[in-house]
Formats: C-alpha cells, structure tokens, sequence
C-alpha cells in the first residue's frame, strides 16, 4: 500500500490529471446518473481551491506590491486592461465568422411554449462599483475578486510606505515579513491541496458525462463542435501572440496544462484560480503582475465566454430563419465586450451574458433556454480558454516589462 501511495505522490501532476479525467469519462458512460453518488468528492475539490483564493491573493500582492515601484504597478496595470477589453472583442469577432463559415443551427427549430427565465446581468457599473468594498468583511465572504484585489493593493502599498518612512521603517519590515511568510505558509498548503485534485476531477468529469449522456450532444452537436473549432481557432492567435513577443511556447504550455484541464472539468476561471497563480509563479513571472492580473482576469477577461456569446447568437438568428446583418454583428461585438466584463467567472454566467445579447438583439430567449441542455458540455471549453487567455496575457505583459528592465524571463 506505501509503495502505490508513493508512486501516486511522485507521479507528476498532469499525468494524474490526465488519467483521472480518462476513467471519469469511461465512468459517466457506463454508470450514467449513478455517477451522482461521488459529487461531494468533486464538491470537496471545489471547496479546497476555494479556501485558498483569499490568502493566495491577499498575500501574493501585498508581497508583490512590495518588490515593485508604484509606477509599475500602473503601467502594468494599463497593459493587462488593454489586453483583456481587445482579446474579448477579439474573441467574439473569431465566434462570429467560425460560426458564419459552418452556420449552426440552420434546419432547427424553436419549442415557443417552452419559457426561461433570465437571470439578471449585473452590468458593469455594478462591476465597477465592486471593485471599492463597503465592508471588508463582506467582500472576503461573498468572494468578491475586484473588492479583494482593492483591498490588497491598498494595504501593500500602505506596507510599503511604512517601510520607506524614516519612523516606521522597522515596524513596516517586520509586517512585511509576516505577510511573506503567511504568503509561503499558504503556497505550503496548496502543495497538499494539489494531491487531492486529481481525485476531485474524476469525481466532477464521471458526474458530468453521466448526467449529460450522449443523446444532448448528439442533438446539439453540430452547435458544440463549432464551439470548440472556434476555441482551437483562438488558441492558435495566443500561440501567435507568444510567437511575437518571444514567450515559449514548450514552457508555456508545460506549466499552463494543469490549470487548463482544471478549469475545464471545475467550469469556474474562480475556482481555478490558486492553480493559475502557481502555474504564473512556476513560469517565473512578476509576482506583482500575475497577483494582480490573474484574480482580475478570473473576473472580467472572458474570452471563452465571449466567443460562446458570438456562437450563440448566430446559432439563434439561424434558427428563426433571419441571419445576423452587419449591423447586427457590430453590436453582438459590442454588447458581447461590455456583457463578459459583467458577469463572474462561476459556472452558468455565460447564459447570463447570452441573454443579455439576445435581449439586445431581440432573438428568442426560448433559444437561451435550449442552450441550457449543453451549458455543461461547452462551459468546460470556454472555461479553459478563459484561464488560457489570463496565463497568456500575463506571460506576454511580463516578457514586455522584463525587456524594459534589460533582462528575460525565467520560464523553467
């Protein structure tokens, strides 16, 4: 029994990934819904990763804040907003002509009696306003990504300043050293976590395959399979991207596998997020960038999502029989850009940014209520991509700051 444990601890991660994602496949195909009696398993992983998302960025900030100069931090701060706005609008453009070029949803029809209700679109105000919390506590609690960011930039900075002042300098050392050994107390922890992910994937991969069986893809799958052809197609422009800016790819890759597969059975960027800022600290990237970058990414840069918006609303105007005009095109871009930045990266927020598209465009919500039946199927795709998408901006931002500070990267 010591034998196979130690052989299942030295094995490497996305090698246990891998196979736990295979057997959760062949279990949710043979067992069916019978598959429902091991979720806790796949809620427990849920939980775990969640438990770390407030020390990780707390903590990760505070000390990144603190081995960078303000300014920096601004300039790299304008860099990681650019990004994120141009790849989502990006993201939509790629959904609209993969899904123009095989036209989904073409012969089908739409069940009219059949009702869904929508539920409410934060709007980016609310995003906005979010991002200064009234109540510390409440931010912490209700896991509010931007109020915690706000939070941590703000008492990082406070830190820093205590430790430049001639009075204070002591005192703000020795705070400093406390936040950076909670930070490594922390890191500590999810190196246990991470032994237990493997288990929790089969767990929510078995789930998922049984309660959606064959007959939901196979109604729907020429609207899936386009999904994921325009989600390879926006990968390929992240390779690009890296290609330009000089970031390996192999080592890329190698580090960003495990939060790619995680994101795509947990379908929460949120949830993964631990994993993405280890796999940004493995890279050898800015701490004080990826700190940052990463837990707002998981909050507004949906690039999966934005591409599933772009899908969706071809595969609806397709079935009424009344194609997307240009013009209507233009505000599916639009509407799709500002929509992604308001919803959370949860599972079941991209139903909210379609509805919200759909009502823009005035296509039938019983569309969105059809879309339901495979939320799961493309949600895992999407999520993936939107990690994806974070990690790649991250790496590129980082290769671009290390070139003005005349030196590169590691990216062992």
């Amino acid at each position: 029994m010591k034998t196979i444990w130690r052989g299942y601890i030295d094995a490497s991660l996305i090698l246990k990934i891998t196979v736990a994602l295979i057997l959760g496949i062949i279990a949710g195909l043979i067992f069916g819904e019978a598959t429902s009696v091991i979720a806790p398993f796949g809620d427990l992983l849920l939980h775990l990763l969640k438990f770390l998302i407030i020390p990780l960025i707390l903590f990760t900030l505070i000390v990144g804040v603190n081995q960078s100069r303000i300014g920096d931090l601004g300039r790299m701060g304008g860099k990681v907003f650019l990004y994120y706005l141009l790849t989502s609008a990006l993201a939509i453009v790629v959904g609209i002509a993969v899904a123009s070029i095989f036209e989904p949803g073409i012969g089908m029809t739409i069940d009219t009696n059949e009702k869904f209700d929508v539920p409410e679109n934060p709007g980016v105000i609310s995003v906005l306003l979010s991002i200064v919390p009234d109540n510390i506590v409440t931010a912490f609690s209700e896991l509010n990504l931007l109020g915690i960011i706000f939070t941590a930039l703000a008492f990082g900075i406070a830190i820093a300043s205590l430790r430049s002042s001639e009075d204070y300098s002591e005192l703000g050392d020795h705070v400093y050293k406390v936040m950076e050994g909670l930070n490594e107390a922390t890191l500590s922890i999810m190196n246990v976590i991470l032994q237990y992910v493997p288990i929790g994937i089969f767990a929510i991969i078995a789930k998922t395959v049984g309660n959606q069986g064959m007959d939901t893809l196979l109604a729907l799958g020429d609207m899936v399979l386009v999904l994921y052809i325009a989600l390879l197609v926006h990968v390929g422009i992240y390779i690009l991207f890296m290609l330009l800016t000089k970031v390996s790819i192999k080592n890329f890759f190698k580090h960003a596998r495990t939060p790619m597969v995680t994101a795509f059975v947990t379908q929460s960027s949120s949830g993964t997020l631990p994993l993405t800022l280890d796999a940004a600290k493995n890279m050898g990237l800015s701490k004080s960038l990826y700190g940052f970058s990463l837990p707002l990414g998981a909050t507004i840069n949906m690039d999966g999502a934005a591409i599933r918006i772009a899908i969706s609303a071809v595969f609806a105007a397709n079935m009424v029989g009344d194609p997307l005009s240009f013009t209507d095109m233009l505000q599916v871009v639009l509407v799709g850009t500002l929509a992604s930045v308001g919803t959370a990266g949860v599972p079941g927020a991209g139903i909210i940014m379609i509805a919200t598209v759909f009502a823009q465009l005035g296509l039938p919500m019983e569309a969105v209520g059809l879309l339901t039946a495979i939320d799961a199927l493309v949600g895992m795709g999407c999520t993936s991509l939107n990690v994806t998408g974070d990690l790649v901006g991250t790496a590129i931002i980082s290769k671009t700051e290390t070139r003005k500070k005349g030196k590169q990267p590691v990216m062992s």
